[in-house]
């Protein structure tokens, strides 16, 4: 690790510029915790959730899914658990996620029921998938985000609040997959997950609590990380 100021913050800490941009390019992998921060209390507190989760048909498709999230698109996901990132297991929130992954307050993925099926959501920066690179809603690129799944009905989108925000629902397990496993999609995702784990703690809080309150939907058509970590 290359050594970076003390008055860094965030990943910064131990982590400098040229790795994060490596590791969002694909081009290193990052030396991870041996193992992951325990937290007993935490684990007993929320393991009925966890349990209740466990017994969803969907149950396999989420844990499996989450999994591959976490290898693939948060830098070293043991080291930086609690602290940067953290899941929730059946959070009591109006929309009922099955899980979410967030960055402080800042949701970053979340998966829904979808019938007996799954759905989900991705947070993401707008000019990552314009047409022009640019943060112009109406430049959306629609033909890329097809090319991301393996139908075009399983992609929608929509503007949450904020500058340069973007979110896209992904429809049904096979197409989830194909997403994580899209080249640009994953520096995408890499580039928004540093964003916010880079971003001061109480920043996060003050900028992001309540963002995606509401939001202009767009639909088209219709619309390792140990199992554990769901009890969050």
């Amino acid at each position: 690790m290359s050594k970076t100021p003390r008055s860094s913050t965030g990943l910064r800490q131990f982590l400098d510029v040229e790795q994060q941009r490596n590791w969002t390019e694909g081009k290193t992998n990052l030396p991870d915790a041996d193992e992951r921060s325990e937290s007993v209390e935490l684990r007993f507190k929320y393991v009925p959730r966890f349990h209740k989760l466990a017994a969803r048909p969907q149950a396999q498709d989420v844990l499996k899914i989450l999994g591959l999230y976490g290898q693939s698109c948060i830098p070293m996901p043991r080291r930086t658990e609690r602290q940067y990132w953290s899941v929730s297991c059946l959070p009591s929130t109006p929309d009922k996620p099955l899980v979410r992954v967030n960055a402080s307050w800042m949701e970053l993925f979340t998966i829904y029921a979808d019938g007996e099926g799954i759905r989900a959501r991705f947070i993401l920066h707008l000019p990552d998938f314009t047409t022009d690179h640019s943060p112009t809603q109406d430049q959306a690129d629609e033909v890329l985000l097809e090319r991301c799944v393996t139908t075009p009905e399983d992609v929608s989108y929509f503007f949450p609040r904020g500058e340069d925000i973007f979110g896209i629902n992904v429809r049904g397990s096979a197409s989830i997959h194909k997403f994580l496993a899209t080249p640009h999609v994953l520096r995408a995702i890499r580039r928004f997950n540093l964003t916010h784990m880079n971003e001061p703690l109480l920043r996060r809080r003050g900028l992001h609590a309540g963002r995606l309150s509401g939001w202009d939907a767009r639909r088209r058509g219709s619309a390792c990380v140990h199992p554990a970590l769901a009890c969050r």
